[in-house]
């Protein structure tokens, strides 16, 4: 039985280049959902995934901006469900997965389940990336003070809510870490289960680029944790700023006790200067923190403003 008290699911494969793998993914996750649309978001690919996917009785649309942010944007906005799961049309997530996390989502009536990638091959997941992951998500954890371990996979699944009160606003591969931060910062329920994650199929390769994109990743966190923790941010700078001002101002003022005359003048002028732009960050934090905190209250407002999923039946599975 695969209705699940009657929501709507659908099923979200942005695609770039996956000519190789797309097929056997939308027949994968058809074999795992029957009643689910299966769309293929074809991100201005320049082989074969659009005819491929069709051909395998995917929903095909194009996007052509380039990044996986935009074609799930795209995505989310066009597209309505009750369940909305997302994976990539590269084959490495297993499809066999997805009934068992849409059931607990919604018995659990939660908002967001993460698939944490389990592997046993290096080449599934490569040690490089591991390490990657594993330091983007301790930082993230202690940053936005959540449990998320696996912030970067691309396997999840999300109620109706998420989706349509998700400001999504990343281009490329930082969604991820933009989804997990909405989580966290509006105090979703969420949750994340193990699921296998194996190697591509010949023909398909990584559109992910370990600098590059680590890069983008850090710098969007950080982006993030300004713009909603404000407080926080421009509180350490205000630390960091004051505190070279004192480094500064001490030596100066103790030759001022000593001999009455202030021979450096110039360190003073720059101590006081460092003192003054220390008031400046702690002031900009007090007055981004209540325009964050108002933010914060608009979109939990948008997100309250949509009716939870409520079944049509009683499904054993739920």
């Amino acid at each position: 039985m695969d209705d699940f008290a009657g929501a709507r699911i659908a099923v979200i494969l942005p695609c770039y280049n996956e000519e190789a793998a797309i097929a056997g993914v939308v027949k994968d996750f058809r074999a795992a959902l029957p009643s689910a649309d299966i769309y293929v978001y074809d991100n201005a690919s320049s082989d074969e995934t659009s005819r491929v996917a069709s051909e395998a009785g995917a929903i095909v649309r194009l996007e052509r901006a380039r990044g996986k942010g935009n074609a799930v944007r795209r995505a989310f906005a066009d597209v309505d469900a009750d369940v909305f799961i997302m994976a990539d049309g590269d084959g490495t997530y297993d499809a066999s997965a997805a009934p068992a996390m849409v059931a607990q989502l919604l018995r659990e009536r939660l908002d967001m389940i993460v698939g944490i990638r389990a592997h046993d091959s290096d080449a599934a997941y490569r040690a490089g990336h591991v390490f990657g992951n594993r330091m983007f998500s301790l930082v993230f954890r202690r940053l936005f003070r959540s449990d998320f371990t696996d912030i970067l996979s691309g396997y999840r699944v999300f109620s109706r809510r998420f989706v349509k009160s998700f400001p999504l606003g990343a281009k490329g591969f930082e969604i991820e870490i933009e989804m997990c931060a909405h989580a966290a910062l509006m105090r979703l329920p969420t949750l994340e289960v193990e699921t296998a994650y194996g190697e591509r199929p010949d023909g398909s390769e990584s559109k992910l680029n370990t600098y590059r994109d680590g890069a983008r990743i850090l710098r969007r966190m950080f982006r993030f944790l300004r713009l909603h923790r404000p407080r926080f941010v421009y509180g350490w700078l205000a630390i960091f700023t004051a505190a070279i001002g004192v480094i500064l101002a001490v030596p100066v003022v103790y030759e001022y006790f000593q001999t009455g005359l202030v021979p450096r003048f110039p360190t003073l002028i720059v101590a006081v200067g460092f003192m003054l732009a220390a008031v400046i960050f702690f002031v900009l934090g007090a007055i981004l923190d209540a325009q964050a905190q108002n933010f914060a209250e608009t979109k939990r407002l948008s997100y309250l403003r949509i009716a939870p999923f409520s079944p049509t039946s009683d499904d054993p599975q739920l």
